[in-house]
């Protein structure tokens, strides 16, 4: 009789699995459960890239705009310089421009072949010396000629708080040559 109970359990069990391997009502809902956290921490990190790419490219834009609004004039006052900054803060929007540094530098070269400052105005940013020394890219400049430099750099910190816990650097620099003259005066 004992061997008859083991035999009805055994069988008990394995009709009760054979049950289960057929049922596969609720297969989905553990795929999704298992799958769905992944999935949506990899969302959250596409959106977090693209805002990141989309600030790094609206810091070159802002960069390139300040060489130009710059390069475009002949003489360049103060109250101008303000309202580039100004400009050039509204490119980056709907960012935080709180982080946001900008200058503008005319760059000479010398007859000699010497690089220095002639000016500079900064917002955020400490302008350069006038004469302070600075280095180009070989080849931009040729013996009394100038050009506009321009720098940006802006702290990116992430809208999602997902994945940057610290701010990001982003900084970019770009050369124009003046269009209306030899060199721009500057402030």
């Amino acid at each position: 009789m004992g061997g008859q109970k083991i035999r009805y359990i055994v069988r008990t069990i394995s009709d009760f699995w054979k049950a289960i391997k057929k049922d596969n009502r609720g297969v989905s809902a553990v795929e999704f459960a298992l799958i769905a956290p992944v999935m949506i921490v990899i969302l959250f990190g596409v959106i977090e890239l693209s805002l990141m790419l989309t600030a790094d490219r609206k810091v070159t834009r802002a960069t390139s705009a300040i060489a130009d609004l710059v390069a475009q004039d002949d003489i360049i006052t103060a109250s101008e310089m303000t309202d580039i900054f100004i400009a050039s803060g509204a490119i980056m929007q709907p960012y935080d421009t709180t982080g946001l540094k900008m200058r503008v530098s005319s760059v000479v070269m010398a007859a000699n072949g010497s690089v220095a400052v002639d000016w500079s105005q900064g917002k955020q940013m400490t302008p350069r010396a006038a004469g302070s020394k600075v280095s180009v890219p070989s080849g931009l400049l040729q013996p009394n000629t100038s050009i506009i430099m321009a720098e940006v750099n802006y702290n990116y910190t992430s809208s999602l708080g997902t994945f940057l816990s610290a701010p990001i650097l982003f900084k970019d620099t770009f050369y124009l040559r003046p269009r209306r003259t030899a060199k721009v005066t500057g402030p």
